[in-house]
């Protein structure tokens, strides 16, 4: 008997080590990540209202050089939104997040960024001095304001 218990013990146990978690980072409030729908979806919710609150998938393509207080995510087709963060009351690392699966919950609304603050984008993101000089006109896009991050390793299941 007491052997039958313990191979009843030592099967369970293996049983639970053999069941693959994601690996993942949070940053920021706490977020439900299960029912996050994909970027690509983020232009068609934000159709005719100010802003929306939602939850999105996607893949970090850059995060910011100097101090991780933006993202920018793409969606499935490869397009990217920046995504800043709340207050400015949390960071995401400064590297070694490209390529990684990402969920993000906060507000997004459309607005127009001016020259300057895309140019001040553009060199956080370490563009050249060219680069930077050649942005010259503004840029309608989607505001996304994140609450909370997470940041699931490139191997996991989510």
């Amino acid at each position: 008997m007491k052997k039958l218990i313990l191979i009843f013990v030592v099967s369970s146990l293996v049983a639970c080590q053999s069941k693959k978690e994601p690996v993942s980072k949070a940053y920021g409030d706490a977020i439900l990540t299960n029912d996050a729908a994909p970027l690509a979806s983020l232009t068609s919710q934000v159709e005719g209202k100010d802003s929306v609150t939602l939850t999105l998938k996607g893949t970090i393509e850059k995060t910011c050089a100097k101090k991780g207080c933006w993202m920018s995510v793409q969606d499935a087709n490869g397009v990217a939104t920046r995504v800043t963060f709340k207050n400015y009351g949390f960071f995401v690392p400064l590297d070694s997040t490209a390529g990684k699966e990402v969920v993000f919950s906060g507000v997004a609304k459309r607005k127009i960024t001016d020259v300057p603050a895309l140019r001040h984008f553009a060199e956080d993101a370490g563009k050249t001095q060219a680069e930077i000089e050649a942005i010259v006109t503004p840029k309608e896009e989607i505001e996304f304001v994140a609450n909370g991050v997470v940041i699931y390793e490139k191997d996991s299941d989510k």
